[in-house]
């Protein structure tokens, strides 16, 4: 473009040639900085494996993060990151002021372990055990939030690095919780929100990942709109007449009653929801009532989940449930009682359509086109949803699951054999600093 602004070019008046002069200068800077980020990121892939090790072997539940949250805060203390401890019982924050002016990027990792033993032959595997719900259980990174958690300690380390050069503010969110609390606990995402932490000062814009131990190392997928459910659950009681298990004609029987309740139920997918549109999810996971073989109990509980990504969706399977289970419970001689939602709810997560164009390049030039992959909705749920209900936000999935592997033969999150090949953590990094700069130089 040079020769474009000679003065031997009959065309060096024009004011568009020398916009473009500059506009590809700053497509040169921009890969320079992005460059710069990758070099970063791929010197502190064995120290995030550290990190993340280390998270594995000592993991916590819900609102009892306290050993991983210390490591976190100091982590981001001697980054020069201002730090709030604290929040929503164990939560994290940091905020970095960058060296100019612009937008408030937060960045959010979940902190929480699952009620579950593991069984991986891997060296750091954990042993820990401790008291859930009145029961002694182990306890497991079982669904990648260890990994989470040390990618985004380095992005803190990168972006860090690259303060003078930022043009806004970058909030890290550490939040315990994700995966729930006992029964009469408040926390996580939600919690966070009510304690402000998308203030002070006021987030524009939040960005989150999850690894996924069922998408090949190296990939990132990603939804517009609706990409992982909303979730109500549930619990029925019916209530009928106790009697003798020989005089059956002497009860109303709940648990007869219960089993027309759950036949029912599978109606509202398959007769009431349009599945050319958007999936759903009605599912009974535990039943409760009587103790005898001999003896027709007099009431019986049910929980279960419902699962949809539209707000008329969730409506109306609330609606259905609650008539189908009153109705058949009635037309038996019983009453059923419904709570809904029993003991927590989770929005849809919902991807903001316009900024997941605008963010789809940054990812494509981070890990190639080809590995930027669109998914189809994921009937799981994620709390990062009630930070999305405030602010715009985007909310990817990272492979984890070795190179040439099978995603039907991969053991799932949440199960004793999760596992993660821990050689993509540097393209998490990438993605999460690069869609970070991106973003700010955007709104420049």
């Amino acid at each position: 473009m040079l020769i474009l602004l000679s003065p031997n070019n009959p065309y060096e008046s024009k004011p568009y040639f020398i916009l473009m002069y500059f506009f590809i200068a700053g497509i040169g800077t921009k890969n320079e900085v992005r460059q710069q980020v990758n070099a970063k990121a791929d010197a502190l892939q064995e120290q995030v494996i550290t990190w993340r090790r280390d998270f594995h072997e000592h993991p916590e539940l819900g609102n009892h993060e306290v050993r991983t949250s210390a490591i976190i805060a100091k982590h981001l203390q001697l980054l020069g990151i201002e730090v709030t401890t604290g929040i929503a019982t164990t939560g994290v924050v940091g905020v970095l002021k960058g060296g100019h002016p612009g937008p408030v990027v937060a960045l959010r990792a979940d902190m929480d372990g699952l009620p579950v033993i593991e069984r991986t032959p891997v060296p750091f595997a954990s042993k820990v055990k401790t008291t859930y719900n009145a029961q002694e259980v182990g306890v497991m990174h079982a669904c990648g939030h260890d990994s989470h958690m040390a990618i985004l300690m380095a992005v803190a380390q990168v972006l860090s690095s690259m303060k003078a050069d930022l043009h806004g503010t970058v909030k890290f969110i550490f939040q315990p919780a994700e995966e729930g609390v006992e029964p009469g606990q408040k926390g996580g995402a939600e919690q966070m929100v009510k304690e402000g932490v998308l203030e002070n000062p006021k987030v524009d814009v939040v960005f989150g990942l999850h690894i996924n131990s069922q998408t090949e190392v190296g990939k990132i997928t990603y939804r517009p709109g609706g990409t992982m459910a909303g979730v109500n659950d549930m619990q029925i009681i019916v209530k009928g007449r106790s009697a003798h298990g020989a005089y059956p004609w002497s009860s109303v029987d709940p648990i007869v009653t219960s089993a027309q309740i759950i036949n029912n139920l599978q109606t509202i997918v398959s007769r009431n929801i349009n599945v050319t549109e958007n999936p759903a999810v009605v599912t009974i996971g535990a039943i409760k009532g009587g103790n005898r073989s001999n003896i027709i109990p007099e009431s019986v509980e049910m929980l279960g989940t419902l699962r949809s990504f539209t707000p008329a969706d969730e409506k109306m399977l609330v609606t259905r449930v609650t008539e189908i289970a009153t109705k058949t419970a009635e037309a038996q001689g019983a009453t059923a009682t419904v709570k809904i939602p029993y003991s927590n709810h989770y929005p849809v997560t919902y991807n903001d359509p316009e900024l997941t164009q605008k963010m789809l390049p940054s990812l494509q030039q981070t890990a190639g086109a080809a590995n930027v992959l669109l998914r189809p909705p994921v009937t799981g749920a994620e709390d990062f949803s009630f930070y999305q209900e405030k602010v715009p936000g985007l909310f990817i999935f990272l492979g984890g699951m070795p190179k040439g592997g099978d995603p039907l033969k991969a053991p799932s999150h949440h199960t004793p054999d999760f596992y993660i090949d821990e050689s993509g953590f540097s393209l998490g990094v990438k993605a999460l600093c690069n869609m970070t700069i991106d973003y700010m130089n955007n709104k420049k």
